[in-house]
């Protein structure tokens, strides 16, 4: 699987959010590069949770922001962040338990989880915080 690239396509016009979304770019790549190159399962399982330690940090500054900014669809947009931090969370506890190794599919997976939120919920968030800072 190739790296993701982080492009203009990613931003959402918020350089504190495009930062932090520049991060678990990297991270995610150290993660497909683990995968690609064999390294330890406890190694990918690391990453893994740095992955998701730092997704949820970001969203809980995501989080903050609505509420600063009063964002109407803050309610939506959490349970979205619940709903990713729990999907993250159970293929961890898969491959900590040792039921599968980390794979493509899996990484493939977290790419979309990343992705689509970036692409969906957190442009609209952006695009609101735009407007009102």
């Amino acid at each position: 699987m190739k790296d993701m690239v982080w492009d203009r396509i990613l931003s959402v016009g918020v350089d504190e959010i495009d930062d932090d979304h520049r991060k678990l770019v990297g991270i995610f790549n150290i993660l497909n590069h683990a995968v690609l190159d064999g390294e330890s399962p406890r190694y990918v399982a690391a990453v893994l949770a740095e992955l998701i330690n730092c997704t949820v940090w970001h969203f809980s500054h995501e989080e903050r922001l609505m509420l600063k900014h009063r964002y109407d669809a803050m309610d939506e947009h959490q349970a979205e962040h619940q709903e990713l931090i729990k999907s993250a969370q159970d293929l961890q506890q898969v491959i900590l338990r040792g039921d599968e190794p980390m794979v493509d599919e899996h990484i493939e997976f977290l790419e979309r989880w990343l992705t689509e939120h970036i692409l969906t919920a957190d442009l609209r968030l952006g695009s609101y915080l735009s407007q009102v800072v």
